[in-house]
Protein backbone atom coordinates (compact mmCIF):
# COMPACT_ATOMS: atom_id res chain seq x y z
CA UNK A 1 0.00 0.00 0.00
CA UNK A 2 2.91 2.04 0.50
CA UNK A 3 3.99 2.18 -3.48
CA UNK A 4 0.44 2.70 -3.90
CA UNK A 5 0.57 6.07 -1.40
CA UNK A 6 3.72 6.97 -3.48
CA UNK A 7 2.10 6.61 -6.75
CA UNK A 8 -0.87 9.01 -6.17
CA UNK A 9 1.27 11.58 -4.53
CA UNK A 10 3.17 11.59 -7.89
CA UNK A 11 0.24 12.12 -9.92
CA UNK A 12 -1.21 15.18 -7.46
CA UNK A 13 2.08 16.68 -8.05
CA UNK A 14 1.72 16.53 -11.74
CA UNK A 15 -2.04 17.13 -11.39
CA UNK A 16 -0.89 20.78 -9.72
CA UNK A 17 1.25 21.38 -12.71
CA UNK A 18 1.26 24.51 -14.80
CA UNK A 19 1.68 22.55 -17.58
CA UNK A 20 -0.05 19.41 -17.90
CA UNK A 21 1.96 16.36 -19.45
CA UNK A 22 1.41 15.76 -22.57
CA UNK A 23 1.89 11.86 -22.05
CA UNK A 24 1.22 9.59 -25.24
CA UNK A 25 -2.20 7.33 -24.93
CA UNK A 26 -0.46 4.07 -24.45
CA UNK A 27 2.19 5.38 -22.39
CA UNK A 28 -1.17 6.27 -20.14
CA UNK A 29 -2.84 3.14 -20.65
CA UNK A 30 0.79 1.00 -19.39
CA UNK A 31 0.72 3.38 -16.28
CA UNK A 32 -2.64 2.53 -15.17
CA UNK A 33 -2.31 -1.14 -16.22
CA UNK A 34 0.58 -0.65 -14.14
CA UNK A 35 -1.00 0.25 -11.05
CA UNK A 36 -3.97 -2.05 -10.91
CA UNK A 37 -1.07 -4.67 -10.38
CA UNK A 38 -0.25 -2.74 -7.58
CA UNK A 39 -4.01 -2.41 -6.54
CA UNK A 40 -4.49 -6.26 -7.40
CA UNK A 41 -1.22 -7.11 -5.37
CA UNK A 42 -2.34 -4.77 -1.95
CA UNK A 43 -6.15 -6.54 -2.23
CA UNK A 44 -4.72 -10.04 -2.39
CA UNK A 45 -2.35 -9.59 0.33
CA UNK A 46 -5.16 -8.68 2.71
CA UNK A 47 -8.26 -11.10 1.84
CA UNK A 48 -10.56 -11.87 3.12
CA UNK A 49 -10.74 -8.31 4.82
CA UNK A 50 -9.92 -6.02 2.33
CA UNK A 51 -11.22 -2.70 1.95
CA UNK A 52 -14.21 -2.58 -1.02
CA UNK A 53 -12.88 0.54 -2.33
CA UNK A 54 -9.60 -0.65 -2.72
CA UNK A 55 -11.42 -4.48 -4.28
CA UNK A 56 -13.42 -2.09 -6.53
CA UNK A 57 -10.52 0.24 -7.75
CA UNK A 58 -8.41 -2.82 -8.59
CA UNK A 59 -11.64 -3.80 -10.95
CA UNK A 60 -11.75 -0.69 -12.46
CA UNK A 61 -8.01 -0.94 -13.35
CA UNK A 62 -8.20 -4.43 -14.61
CA UNK A 63 -10.98 -3.34 -17.32
CA UNK A 64 -8.81 -0.43 -17.84
CA UNK A 65 -6.08 -2.56 -19.04
CA UNK A 66 -8.01 -4.29 -21.13
CA UNK A 67 -9.54 -1.56 -23.44
CA UNK A 68 -8.29 -1.04 -27.34
CA UNK A 69 -6.17 0.97 -27.31
CA UNK A 70 -5.79 0.87 -31.38
CA UNK A 71 -9.08 1.62 -31.56
CA UNK A 72 -8.83 5.07 -29.28
CA UNK A 73 -6.60 6.49 -31.24
CA UNK A 74 -8.56 5.36 -34.89
CA UNK A 75 -11.59 7.61 -32.67
CA UNK A 76 -8.95 10.66 -32.10
CA UNK A 77 -8.14 10.83 -35.68
CA UNK A 78 -11.76 10.69 -37.14
CA UNK A 79 -12.30 13.42 -34.71
CA UNK A 80 -9.42 15.15 -35.87
CA UNK A 81 -10.97 14.98 -39.31
CA UNK A 82 -13.94 16.30 -38.46
CA UNK A 83 -12.18 18.94 -37.17
CA UNK A 84 -9.79 19.80 -39.77
CA UNK A 85 -12.74 19.85 -42.13
CA UNK A 86 -14.29 22.50 -40.71
CA UNK A 87 -17.64 19.54 -39.47
CA UNK A 88 -19.05 19.33 -36.34
CA UNK A 89 -18.96 16.49 -33.11
CA UNK A 90 -22.56 15.71 -31.96
CA UNK A 91 -22.75 13.66 -28.54
CA UNK A 92 -25.19 11.83 -26.87
CA UNK A 93 -26.59 9.65 -23.99
CA UNK A 94 -28.85 8.66 -21.37
CA UNK A 95 -28.54 9.16 -17.50
CA UNK A 96 -24.82 8.95 -16.72
CA UNK A 97 -23.61 8.85 -20.53
CA UNK A 98 -26.16 11.91 -20.96
CA UNK A 99 -23.73 13.71 -18.80
CA UNK A 100 -20.83 12.48 -20.05
CA UNK A 101 -21.69 13.85 -23.25
CA UNK A 102 -21.96 16.91 -21.79
CA UNK A 103 -18.93 16.93 -20.17
CA UNK A 104 -16.99 15.78 -23.26
CA UNK A 105 -18.63 18.62 -25.21
CA UNK A 106 -17.38 20.95 -23.05
CA UNK A 107 -13.68 19.41 -23.35
CA UNK A 108 -13.35 19.39 -26.92
CA UNK A 109 -14.91 23.02 -27.28
CA UNK A 110 -13.13 24.84 -24.51
CA UNK A 111 -10.19 22.69 -23.58
CA UNK A 112 -8.72 22.23 -26.91
CA UNK A 113 -8.32 25.80 -27.83
CA UNK A 114 -4.99 26.97 -28.49
CA UNK A 115 -3.45 30.53 -29.22
CA UNK A 116 -6.62 31.54 -31.22
CA UNK A 117 -6.47 28.67 -33.71
CA UNK A 118 -10.13 28.17 -35.20
CA UNK A 119 -12.10 26.21 -32.09
CA UNK A 120 -13.91 22.60 -32.61
CA UNK A 121 -17.35 22.73 -32.46
CA UNK A 122 -18.44 20.18 -30.29
CA UNK A 123 -22.04 19.94 -29.43
CA UNK A 124 -23.86 17.59 -26.85
CA UNK A 125 -27.70 17.24 -27.64
CA UNK A 126 -28.48 16.36 -23.97
CA UNK A 127 -27.74 19.88 -23.32
CA UNK A 128 -31.44 21.52 -24.48
CA UNK A 129 -33.38 20.05 -21.76
CA UNK A 130 -36.32 21.83 -23.56
CA UNK A 131 -36.17 20.56 -26.94
CA UNK A 132 -35.11 17.21 -25.57
CA UNK A 133 -38.17 17.29 -23.54
CA UNK A 134 -40.57 18.85 -26.02
CA UNK A 135 -39.49 15.75 -28.31
CA UNK A 136 -40.13 13.42 -25.72
CA UNK A 137 -43.64 14.34 -25.03
CA UNK A 138 -44.94 15.42 -28.05
CA UNK A 139 -43.25 12.16 -30.44
CA UNK A 140 -41.63 9.28 -28.63
CA UNK A 141 -38.87 9.34 -25.97
CA UNK A 142 -36.86 7.27 -29.00
CA UNK A 143 -36.82 10.00 -31.12
CA UNK A 144 -35.50 12.62 -28.69
CA UNK A 145 -31.58 12.55 -30.59
CA UNK A 146 -32.99 11.30 -33.80
CA UNK A 147 -35.25 14.08 -34.64
CA UNK A 148 -32.57 17.09 -33.12
CA UNK A 149 -29.91 15.07 -35.35
CA UNK A 150 -32.54 15.92 -38.42
CA UNK A 151 -32.52 19.26 -38.52
CA UNK A 152 -28.32 19.57 -38.23
CA UNK A 153 -26.46 16.94 -38.89
CA UNK A 154 -24.76 16.41 -42.59
CA UNK A 155 -21.86 14.29 -44.76
CA UNK A 156 -18.79 15.60 -42.98
CA UNK A 157 -19.90 15.47 -39.32
CA UNK A 158 -18.95 12.84 -36.52
CA UNK A 159 -21.65 11.44 -34.18
CA UNK A 160 -20.13 10.18 -30.71
CA UNK A 161 -23.22 7.99 -28.73
CA UNK A 162 -22.66 6.44 -25.12
CA UNK A 163 -24.40 3.70 -24.03
CA UNK A 164 -23.20 1.09 -21.06
CA UNK A 165 -25.81 -1.40 -22.48
CA UNK A 166 -25.74 -0.27 -26.37
CA UNK A 167 -29.10 -0.69 -26.49
CA UNK A 168 -30.98 2.56 -25.95
CA UNK A 169 -33.77 2.97 -28.41
CA UNK A 170 -32.86 6.54 -28.45
CA UNK A 171 -29.08 5.96 -29.01
CA UNK A 172 -29.90 3.65 -31.56
CA UNK A 173 -32.19 5.96 -33.25
CA UNK A 174 -30.02 9.08 -33.27
CA UNK A 175 -27.22 6.66 -35.04
CA UNK A 176 -29.15 5.42 -37.61
CA UNK A 177 -30.13 8.96 -38.40
CA UNK A 178 -26.88 9.90 -38.56
CA UNK A 179 -25.56 7.14 -40.73
CA UNK A 180 -28.35 8.22 -43.38
CA UNK A 181 -26.89 11.43 -43.23
CA UNK A 182 -23.68 10.59 -44.20
CA UNK A 183 -22.16 11.56 -40.76
CA UNK A 184 -19.27 9.51 -39.39
CA UNK A 185 -20.75 7.13 -36.34
CA UNK A 186 -18.21 6.29 -33.54
CA UNK A 187 -20.40 4.65 -29.87
CA UNK A 188 -18.97 3.76 -26.41
CA UNK A 189 -20.19 0.75 -25.19
CA UNK A 190 -19.96 -2.26 -22.75
CA UNK A 191 -20.89 -5.84 -21.94
CA UNK A 192 -20.93 -7.19 -25.63
CA UNK A 193 -21.74 -4.02 -27.45
CA UNK A 194 -25.28 -4.03 -28.00
CA UNK A 195 -27.30 -2.75 -31.37
CA UNK A 196 -25.34 0.48 -31.46
CA UNK A 197 -22.18 -1.80 -32.80
CA UNK A 198 -24.54 -2.49 -35.93
CA UNK A 199 -25.10 1.19 -36.83
CA UNK A 200 -21.08 2.68 -35.90
CA UNK A 201 -18.41 2.82 -37.98
CA UNK A 202 -16.01 2.63 -34.77
CA UNK A 203 -17.68 0.65 -31.67
CA UNK A 204 -15.32 0.38 -28.56
CA UNK A 205 -16.91 -1.46 -26.54
CA UNK A 206 -15.27 -1.94 -22.55
CA UNK A 207 -14.93 -5.53 -21.83
CA UNK A 208 -17.34 -5.90 -18.23
CA UNK A 209 -20.53 -6.70 -17.21
CA UNK A 210 -20.57 -4.24 -14.26
CA UNK A 211 -21.97 -0.54 -15.39
CA UNK A 212 -20.11 1.02 -13.13
CA UNK A 213 -16.56 -0.31 -14.75
CA UNK A 214 -17.80 0.82 -18.26
CA UNK A 215 -19.05 4.48 -17.11
CA UNK A 216 -15.18 4.30 -15.28
CA UNK A 217 -13.55 3.70 -18.16
CA UNK A 218 -15.60 5.63 -20.27
CA UNK A 219 -14.99 8.49 -18.93
CA UNK A 220 -11.13 7.81 -18.73
CA UNK A 221 -11.59 7.33 -22.47
CA UNK A 222 -13.02 10.46 -23.18
CA UNK A 223 -10.29 12.19 -21.41
CA UNK A 224 -7.88 10.32 -23.36
CA UNK A 225 -9.41 11.23 -26.36
CA UNK A 226 -9.72 14.98 -25.35
CA UNK A 227 -5.92 15.38 -24.62
CA UNK A 228 -4.71 13.74 -27.78
CA UNK A 229 -6.73 16.28 -29.50
CA UNK A 230 -6.00 19.22 -27.23
CA UNK A 231 -1.99 17.57 -27.69
CA UNK A 232 -2.92 18.02 -31.27
CA UNK A 233 -4.14 21.35 -31.52
CA UNK A 234 -1.40 23.01 -29.95
CA UNK A 235 1.28 21.37 -32.28
CA UNK A 236 -0.81 22.70 -34.85
CA UNK A 237 -0.90 26.15 -33.26
CA UNK A 238 2.67 26.43 -32.29
CA UNK A 239 3.91 25.28 -36.20
CA UNK A 240 1.72 28.02 -37.64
Amino acid sequence: MARIRRYWRRVRRCSRSSVAPEWPLRYNILVTTGFANLVKTASLAKEPTAPKAAQYLAGTCEVLGKLDTGLIDQIVEQIWRTYMNGRTVYLFGNGGSAALASHIACDLAKGTMANGRRRMRAVSLNDNVALMTAWANDSNYAEIFAEQLHDVVEAGDLVLAISSSGNSPNVVRGLEVAREAGATCVALSGFKGGRVKDHCDLCLIVPSDSVQHIEDAHLGVTHAIFIAIRQRMQSAADGE
